[in-house]
């Protein structure tokens, strides 16, 4: 017989997990920590811990205020004057200034130790668990660095890019300790195809540039700066257009809307027009891919971080969930079909997570080590293309382990499925990378023996994997065609997580294997083999 309850209450809540909050998302780890040990970065394991701890707590909590309440663009103040100025939510400018402070945007650029970009990788990776929106202008600010250090006159910008300072007042960099830097790259017109291009960049005889034209995306308008193509005299170049000059006076673009976006809600992302607005040449006339192409690397390994990161968030989430919850009897996850989804949902996240920091070590090494600038040149591609894609169905999985309480904002997995598919857009889309990939594999012989440095280096370590390494090789010497691109990157990606795991000594190395290169798998999750340890696979993933 039940106990009777309180006058108006008509039942009891039970069943129900505790909040998610209140965790440190780098102890909670297990594969990070390995990862970023193995992979050169152990002497910032204190810095990555402590960050992991605020990522898990306060972040992880005002990331929901950052997110309900969502920039708005005010083009005009009380009295008329033209501001263009964008408004955020406080816990926005939290989420920064806890970014920027600890090295999310700078670390790889103010700390000159060796595994440092290893590292602020893993940063970005705790970062954006807790709060996906803002990893865009982090991610902008810290690859714009390697663009603006070639050209000594832009130190000043570069070095307070890289500053552990966030500064989110709408002045001139001269009263800055540390700026935030965006991007205007694309128009309506062209899309990827930025050589298509019709903003023009008018010579001034001060050496400067006026700008005249458009971006259809105008990302993070609210930054300091912003690197932007435009055809000058000699072809399409790069220019840094400042949005205050330094007199203090607004440079003259405008801020048009704000984009009503899928996701990614507490960023704020625009349309703009540039009304001769004033800007600085970056590199070579005619150069302007060239010129921005260090960025690629930097750009096209976050969108792999923050792909992983979802992933990680999202079974988290569902782990945590499945864990506090009964249903016949029976915790959720102790049903060995939900315990099923769950590991091969593990495993899954496990391998993007670590061929991402193996990315991020060959960047680190990519300044001074040849063979390892190929290889980042090489896999950044395929794991944009691969991880990213791979996040989205991830993450509406995991929803469904969470049931409908996954469809509701509370759960955080909306927002989370809401933000999957940017990546695999931004900076690229799948069909890019793949065209990309074919391109490295056919014109740049230093590709194919870095590839073939790291693929052997596990050889006679599983007798599947050394199977589908020779019929990768197979397919590789047989000349893809263009529409093969998605099923040869496809291959690679699988083939190197493979080889990462291996590397590792991972747990969970046969199980992804015997799953994804040996065909003991089906279309969706859940579908792992049944002799498969689904409980270590589930205490390693979230202990």
């Amino acid at each position: 017989m039940t106990s009777a309850l309180p006058a108006f209450e008509t039942h009891q809540v039970s069943n129900q997990p505790p909040p998610f909050g209140g965790r440190n998302l780098w102890a909670d780890d297990v594969a990070l920590a390995e990862a970023v040990q193995r992979e050169g970065g152990a002497a910032f394991a204190g810095q990555l811990a402590r960050y992991g701890g605020l990522a898990g707590d306060e972040l992880y909590r005002i990331g929901f205020d950052a997110n309900r309440d969502r920039p708005r663009l005010r083009t005009h103040d009380a009295q008329g004057h033209r501001i263009d100025t964008v408004e955020f939510h406080p816990a926005y400018h939290q989420l920064m200034t806890a970014a920027k402070t600890h090295g999310v945007a700078g670390l790889s650029w103010h700390d000159g130790r060796p595994g440092a970009h290893v590292a602020r990788a893993a940063l970005s990776y705790l970062h954006h668990q807790a709060e996906a929106g803002t990893s865009c202008p982090l991610t902008m600010t810290h690859a714009a660095v390697a663009v603006l250090r070639q050209d000594p006159s832009l130190a000043a910008w570069a070095d307070k890019a890289a500053a552990p300072h966030y500064d989110p007042r709408d002045v001139p960099i001269a009263d800055k300790a540390g700026i935030t830097l965006g991007m205007g790259m694309t128009e309506k017109q062209g899309g990827s195809d930025v050589r298509s291009n019709t903003t023009r960049a008018e010579p001034q005889a001060d050496g400067s540039y006026a700008l005249v034209g458009h971006k259809w995306f105008f990302s993070a308008p609210m930054s300091d700066g912003f690197l932007v193509l435009a055809q000058a005299p000699g072809g399409l170049s790069c220019f840094l257009m400042p949005r205050r000059l330094a007199d203090g006076h607004r440079n003259a673009f405008r801020l048009m809307r704000l984009k009503d976006k899928l996701g990614d809600w507490s960023n704020a992302s625009s349309e703009v027009e540039l009304c001769g607005a004033w800007a600085q040449r970056v590199g070579e006339e005619g150069r302007g891919v060239a010129t921005i192409i260090g960025m690629v690397m930097m750009t096209r390994l976050d969108c792999m971080l923050g792909a992983a990161a979802e992933m990680r968030m999202a079974l988290a989430q569902a782990l945590h969930h499945t864990r506090h919850r009964s249903s016949f009897g029976t915790r959720l996850s102790e049903h060995p079909l939900m315990a099923n989804v769950l590991a091969d949902l593990a495993i899954e996240s496990e391998a993007a997570t670590v061929f991402a920091m193996r990315v991020a070590r060959a960047v680190d090494q990519a300044g001074a080590d040849p063979q390892q600038a190929a290889f980042a040149r090489i896999t950044t591609a395929v794991g944009k293309y691969w991880v990213c894609k791979r996040a989205a169905v991830f993450v509406n999985e995991a929803q469904e382990c969470l049931g409908g309480a996954g469809y509701v904002e509370e759960s955080m997995l909306p927002r989370l499925y809401r933000q999957a598919p940017l990546n695999s857009i931004w900076e690229g889309s799948g069909n890019i990378q793949c065209l990309d990939v074919l391109r490295a594999l056919s014109r740049e012989p230093q590709v194919l023996q870095a590839l073939d440095a790291e693929l052997d280096a596990v050889a006679g370590v599983d007798a599947i994997y050394d199977a589908a390494l020779r019929a990768l090789r197979m397919q590789l010497a047989a000349t893809p065609e263009q529409a093969q691109a998605r099923r040869i990157t496809e291959r690679l990606a699988l083939v190197l997580q493979a080889a990462v795991l291996l590397r590792a000594q991972s747990p969970n190395a046969s199980a992804f294997i015997r799953s994804r290169l040996g065909a003991e798998h089906g279309m969706a999750f859940g579908t792992l083999p049944a002799d498969v340890d689904f409980a270590a696979v589930l205490s390693r993933a979230l202990p």
